[in-house]
């Protein structure tokens, strides 16, 4: 394999990939009205509103803080 295949990816770009991927889940977890929450399978909407909206909440958030480290790196 050549050289530049294993190289780490140094810029953070990274952080806005990750931060543009959590935002769109919780775009589409919305529009589905089910979220996956980490080992416990999905949440539905019409079962469980109160959790549904923190899990999709919390993706946006997520995405925000990746994306705003994003900006914060580019500016230094």
């Amino acid at each position: 394999m050549p050289d530049w295949y294993f190289r780490p990816i140094k810029s953070p770009y990274l952080f806005l990939i990750l931060g543009v991927v959590s935002i769109s889940a919780a775009a589409v977890f919305t529009c589905m009205g089910k979220v996956w929450v980490r080992f416990s399978g999905w949440v539905y909407r019409a079962e469980e509103p109160g959790w549904f909206w923190w899990e999709v909440a919390l993706d946006y958030l997520i995405g925000v803080c990746f994306i705003g480290y994003f900006l914060f790196a580019g500016w230094r």
